[in-house]
């Protein structure tokens, strides 16, 4: 069958969108094809507001039938932190026959070459950005985040993430030219002669192992970084968040097939509720290549036991903000409070230790002790979400159990400044909704350490007492090299103070963010400008996007010809 995409076609629509990548990556100036509002879309052939809604409610209940090859049953359970049933059921992959129909079709997508591959990503990504509207609820509903989160961070933050991924494969890929003519003098003699051809190859079938509170923004770069170097890829979603991904996987296929290539060099790998499938996945030998995002245990694990696989893993750290001295105190605790309460602190991204020192901190207001700097954090986090319609929207809901109760349990660790509230949702009455609880905890006691020292995932934030600034910075170096960190963010007027911060930051390679007080937030990073964690310290072995995420899931084999 004749391919309705051809070549040509896509180059000429995807080109440019292509090099407007490339040359974001390379100015790190700001730039997105993804338009973050909703109401922009519903033109050219995306879906609106309304028809988005309706896609999603069409597939409650239904089975997604992929057509991938090797299912042997439908799998499914996915119940929404909004409290409502999804009833999708999913193909269950009989592995030993999938793998090898994955394997089948990289032969001829690696023989496509990199400027190939790279618009049929764009495609997938531009059929996936017409759907935003449908894509919103689907993340909103599998990772409870609120639905214009689940439309920006799910929906354009994603598909940037996806994109910036492909321009990175493609700039690596092409870096070696396809061919060269060689040839070395040889003085009275014929010069030696060589033609040299070089071929990017891909290393074999990637694994995407999905997480829950993020399953396209942190899924979709290992995805298209995989795929733009010709690999085939297989997603293995978390139980919880099956649906954005399958959709991303059927779209992915639907645009493969019209190409002319196969399906298979993209299918998903739902699993049965408590199969744990990922470690056999990870430790089969097709599996060449794995990214992952969760917690540490299991990356750990990936890394130690999957010796046949290039491993990327994002787990979990410790973030920490120092708080030192301001000159704008109110936007410094607006920005403090929104930045805990997004999402219920569900970011691994977000701020969980704020050091301050014990005798306090100088400001724009004068001098406020630990106790009026907590107490004004804590004030400022309740009046942000003292409109329960405002909190809704803000807060999302509580996406697990082990979340809630970690939560609950925060509240017995030390003195609390903000207690943890319940809101309900109207709209969702089924929601579990809580505000952030604050508790202060004081550094010198060996057994607030415990605390601090631990990543509470959740709305979960410790104010730490240290007697100095010396020690706070301290502090950080030891919980980034021990602990890792996503994030940092710092607050002084200081130069000095400045500088031993951005020192520590950079020895032990952790990303930074002095001053905060408008509308950018530390938890928050912009694609094709913005790393988003490092490699360099425990939180993540691997940065979204450089080089090095990249570079390494293909290699170059080079033919020689005599003469």
């Amino acid at each position: 069958m004749a391919a309705e995409l051809t070549a040509p076609e896509l180059i000429a629509k995807h080109r440019p969108t292509l090099d407007q990548a490339l040359e974001a990556i390379r100015t790190r100036a700001y730039w997105s094809p993804h338009p973050e509002h909703p109401k922009a879309y519903g033109e050219h052939g995306s879906l609106d507001a309304a028809a988005g809604k309706a896609a999603f409610d069409a597939l409650l209940g239904t089975r997604l039938d992929l057509g991938q090859a090797g299912t042997d049953d439908w799998v499914g359970g996915e119940i929404s932190p909004y409290g409502i049933e999804l009833g999708v059921s999913y193909p269950h992959a009989d592995l030993d026959v999938l793998l090898p129909a994955m394997k089948a079709g990289q032969p001829a997508w690696r023989d496509a070459g990199a400027e190939v591959r790279a618009v049929v990503c764009l495609e997938i990504l531009k059929r996936i950005s017409d759907r935003t509207h449908e894509f919103a609820h689907a993340v909103m509903h599998t990772s409870g985040q609120a639905f214009l989160m689940a439309f920006q961070a799910g929906g354009p933050h994603a598909q940037d993430r996806g994109l910036e991924a492909v321009a990175y494969a493609y700039a690596e890929q092409v870096r070696t030219p396809e061919s060269a003519e060689w040839s070395k003098p040889q003085g009275k003699r014929d010069p030696l002669v060589l033609t040299k051809n070089f071929t990017p190859v891909p290393r074999g079938i990637g694994l995407v192992i999905g997480c829950n509170t993020f399953p396209t923004w942190n899924g979709y770069p290992g995805l298209f970084a995989s795929l733009a170097t010709g690999n085939a890829v297989l997603v293995k979603p978390h139980p919880r968040a099956v649906l954005p991904l399958a959709l991303t996987v059927r779209i992915a296929r639907e645009v493969l097939t019209e190409a002319g290539f196969a399906a298979d060099l993209v299918a998903l790998a739902a699993e049965r509720p408590g199969e744990g499938i990922a470690k056999a996945l990870a430790t089969r030998p097709e599996i060449r290549i794995i990214d992952y995002t969760g917690s540490t245990s299991f990356g750990d694990w990936l890394e130690a036991n999957a010796r046949q696989a290039q491993v990327y893993t994002e787990k979990a750290g410790v973030n920490t903000v120092i708080v030192h001295s301001t000159d704008d105190y109110k936007g410094m605790l607006s920005n403090l409070a929104f930045s805990l309460s997004l999402y219920s602190g569900q970011m691994c991204t977000t701020p969980q230790n704020l050091l301050i020192p014990r005798e306090g901190i100088l400001t724009d207001q004068g001098p406020k002790t630990f106790d009026e700097v907590t107490a004004d954090i804590a004030r400022a986090v309740d009046g942000l979400l003292g409109d329960d319609a405002r909190a809704n929207a803000l807060l999302g809901a509580i996406v697990n159990p082990d979340v809630k109760a970690r939560l609950e349990a925060a509240a017995g660790l030390g003195e609390v400044a903000l207690a943890s509230r319940e809101i309900s949702n109207p709209e969702f009455p089924g929601a579990v909704v809580r505000t952030p609880v604050i508790v202060k905890l004081d550094g010198a006691k060996p057994d607030a350490e415990a605390a601090y020292m631990s990543e509470c995932f959740g709305p979960v934030s410790f104010a730490v007492a240290l007697d100095s600034v010396t020690d706070a910075v301290e502090l950080l170096r030891r919980t980034v090299r021990e602990k890792g960190a996503m994030t940092v963010g710092a607050y002084t007027t200081d130069s000095e103070v400045e500088r031993a911060i951005e020192e520590v930051c950079l020895e032990e390679a952790a990303q930074l963010s002095f001053n905060l007080t408008g509308g950018v937030f530390v938890n928050q990073t912009a694609a094709f400008s913005d790393f988003h964690g490092s490699g360099g310290n425990p939180a993540a072995n691997a940065a979204l996007c450089d080089g090095a995420f990249v570079a390494n899931r293909f290699r170059v084999v080079e033919v020689r010809h005599q003469g």
